[in-house]
């Protein structure tokens, strides 16, 4: 569903949508992904309900139940049988950098229903199309012991070449109950510089380069 989600978004990308956010390296560049701060920062992919946000509590995940130690008071509940929310980022300068991310959420349910939440990040080209993709979830309950609460996803990885703006995504969906059970909080994505070969790694490169060089030589020779 995310990726079905991404598309119409991507339509409303095309038309001209507000970037919500400054790029930057060493901070999380996704707005409000504690959603302390209500719904600011996302909107709905047309066609879908935006998630929202909602009091932790016995409704959804006590404050008690598996989550994060710095919860805050809110986080992001699904809304109808699928909800979608997104937010864009211009990478500015930082696009002509090298640049490493780490992507961090933490994604759950209730008790041994399959609802679920999902967080996509798609890289974009200067043309705002896709050229690579990392995302989290989805949770399951098996993931979480059959326990309602939110367990912690990590992804990292290097920004694909040519990456000048990100999308991020938020998708949840319904199976069971009436409720849309799909949790998330303190969504995270943080940039930093790509790092460099250390200097004794490429001296052996080289080397290496010039034994091969070397019995290139040999062979013509022979």
């Amino acid at each position: 569903m995310i990726k079905q989600a991404w598309a119409i978004g991507l339509m409303t990308l095309c038309l001209g949508t507000q970037v919500h956010a400054q790029a930057a390296l060493g901070r999380n560049l996704i707005v409000n992904g504690d959603a302390e701060s209500g719904m600011a920062g996302w909107t709905a992919f047309d066609g879908y309900d935006l998630f929202q946000s909602v009091d932790y509590g016995s409704n959804w995940v006590l404050p008690t139940q598996p989550g994060p130690t710095n919860r805050g008071t809110k986080m992001f509940a699904g809304l109808n049988a699928r909800a979608a929310g997104y937010q864009l980022l211009d990478l500015g300068e930082l696009s002509q950098q090298s640049l490493s991310y780490d992507l961090s959420g933490w994604l759950g349910g209730w008790t041994t229903q399959t609802d679920n939440a999902m967080l996509y990040v798609s890289f974009l080209d200067a043309s705002s199309a896709e050229i690579g993709s990392a995302a989290l979830g989805p949770v399951m309950p098996g993931d979480r012991n059959n326990a309602t609460g939110l367990i912690l996803v990590q992804s990292h990885g290097l920004l694909p070449t040519g990456t000048t703006s990100l999308m991020f995504s938020v998708s949840m969906e319904r199976f069971n109950g009436g409720d849309n059970d799909g949790y998330a909080d303190n969504l995270s994505f943080t940039l930093s510089a790509a790092p460099v070969p250390e200097a004794q790694s490429l001296a052996y490169a080289l080397v290496g380069l010039g034994l091969v060089g070397g019995l290139l030589g040999q062979r013509r020779r022979g």
